[in-house]
């Protein structure tokens, strides 16, 4: 009779997080996907990092009375249009012109043993944005899904090596995405790396993607 095969955890241990990290870091540099690792001085506490800039549609910043006002030296002159068209010109200008900054942090919470993702995001003039306009900046295909579950919600919180607020993915709900995978990694006998499984998951929620190659090529720690 062969073995019962035990369930896989979706919980780590801090050393295993470290090293799956380790693992995502090397292969970020091989491809140069802008990862980096970023140490908080006197300590040996650290997190993931990476910079992104974002091209969105101005109405998700609330902001088109603004751009409009920036813009308005590209409208000629000469222009005969009526108010509506002009109007509308000026705001499709803004719309492919606005860009955000978001930066994401990838830290260990040693209260739910699992990797958490906190972001910050902005204008390129450091406007911080608002709750409000980072949820109408969360991916479509997932926007709905985020607020009525399966994750928690999309909260502002303190920076826990920084002190500073960020938004995160609130971790609580991490396992009902994490058992299917890790469950099914297992039965097929294949050693995934937890924070690429994980990533790929919870980042395309909020902009973030993570390349194919890092399921291909990064492997769970020994």
């Amino acid at each position: 009779m062969a073995a019962e095969r035990n369930p896989a955890s979706c919980y780590l241990d801090e050393r295993t997080f470290r090293l799956c990290c380790q693992l995502f870091l090397q292969h970020s540099e091989t491809i140069q996907d802008g990862w980096s690792l970023e140490q908080i001085k006197g300590t040996d506490e650290g997190f993931m990092k990476k910079t992104l800039l974002i091209p969105v549609k101005s109405s998700v910043l609330h902001k088109q009375h603004e751009c409009s006002m920036q813009d308005e030296n590209m409208v000629t002159d000469d222009t005969q249009a009526n108010v509506e068209d002009e109007t509308a010109g000026v705001q499709a200008v803004c719309e492919i012109h606005a860009v955000l900054r978001y930066e994401y942090h990838v830290l260990y919470s040693f209260s739910y043993q699992i990797p958490v993702l906190y972001f910050r995001a902005s204008t390129l003039d450091g406007r911080p944005l608002s709750l409000e306009e980072v949820w109408g900046n969360v991916h479509p295909n997932y926007r709905q899904r985020l607020q009525q579950g399966p994750w928690d919600t999309l909260t502002q919180q303190e920076h826990p090596l920084l002190g500073q607020p960020f938004f995160m993915l609130h971790p609580c709900r991490t396992e009902e995405f994490m058992k299917p995978a890790l469950d099914l990694a297992q039965a097929e006998n294949k050693r995934v790396n937890y924070i690429v499984t994980w990533l790929s998951v919870v980042g395309p929620v909020i902009r973030l993607d993570v390349p194919l190659s890092y399921s291909t090529e990064v492997t769970a720690p020994d």
